[in-house]
């Protein structure tokens, strides 16, 4: 019987390993996090992956270049460890110093910090803003695949800059599609608090709200990611007409690099966390509550 319900995911920033590599290690990571909860090894899923590397690199990173592959946690901690993270993490520190800039930002529509923030940091992001033509090339994967599985209760999982895009096409499909729904928007690691990204949101889609076609958003951050510095979403986005809103949740990202120290951006890390395996469990043969929406 064919399943009622997939889980989709859209992949972040920078080049990515061959498409088929990449699709695994994002399913063999959700399925650490499902076994970590408790589910059975075995339980399958519908996983659907959009890939969009292609579009902004030539040649897909390789194997040897690669210095963050997907590892099981065991083996990951077999590395030399990193540093300990402190009890105040960065974003502590930096987030209440950004949040005051982000408040002049947005009321003056000049974004210079932010501007250097995504042109040096975030390459992708800043093409994505700035290249129509890019931008419509990414919309139009995701925007496919969410069509082809209409059928279906969608999970999607949005890491990085694909929540962006994720954003982007949801108000517009609420528009243009207003049928197609996706049961529950998972986002992690986001930089949906920048203010460019919402100012650029808000010329776009107007005021910044959770989709109509949603009907529930959590939003996972770890406390060290700086992607996501602003960490919760809640305060920028204003319930969806319908009443959904977006659910913030501080989530630990243990991913180890082959040197052994911690990325706390890392998808894999994400997609492990028993916060996100909460809700995907919804999405496999094992079922159970959703507790991560409530």
């Amino acid at each position: 019987m064919e399943p009622d319900c997939v889980i989709i995911g859209i992949h972040g920033l920078a080049n990515k390993p061959p498409i088929d590599e990449k699709t695994r290690w994002w399913r063999t990571a959700i399925a650490e996090g499902l076994a970590s909860a408790g589910i059975d090894s075995s339980t399958t899923f519908c996983f659907a992956f959009v890939y969009w590397a292609d579009l902004r690199y030539e040649i897909p990173l390789s194997e040897d270049a690669n210095q963050e592959p997907y590892r099981p946690r065991a083996d990951a901690e077999r590395t030399p460890a990193a540093r300990a993270g402190a009890a105040t993490t960065v974003k502590d520190l930096l987030a209440p110093v950004y949040a005051g800039i982000d408040r002049i930002e947005e009321a003056t529509g000049i974004t210079l910090l932010d501007d250097v923030i995504l042109e040096h940091r975030f390459d992708d992001l800043w093409h994505y803003h700035g290249e129509r033509g890019f931008a419509r090339q990414v919309r139009a994967r995701l925007a496919e695949r969410l069509r082809a599985f209409r059928d279906r209760r969608i999970c999607l999982i949005a890491h990085s800059m694909g929540s962006v895009i994720a954003y982007d096409v949801l108000r517009t499909l609420e528009r243009e599609d207003p049928a197609l729904r996706v049961e529950h928007l998972v986002t992690a690691g986001s930089p949906m608090g920048l203010a460019k990204v919402k100012l650029k949101f808000a010329a776009e889609h107007g005021a910044l709200r959770v989709p109509n076609n949603v009907s529930a958003w959590t939003n996972l951050a770890d406390g060290d990611d700086v992607v996501s510095i602003m960490g919760a979403l809640d305060a920028d986005y204003a319930p969806s007409d319908g009443g959904v809103r977006v659910v913030d949740r501080r989530v630990v990202n243990d991913f180890r690099r082959l040197d052994g120290a911690v990325n706390h951006h890392k998808s894999y890390g994400y997609l492990r966390t028993r916060e996100f395996a909460a809700i995907a469990r919804r999405y496999t043969g094992a079922g159970g509550s959703d507790d991560a929406a409530r």
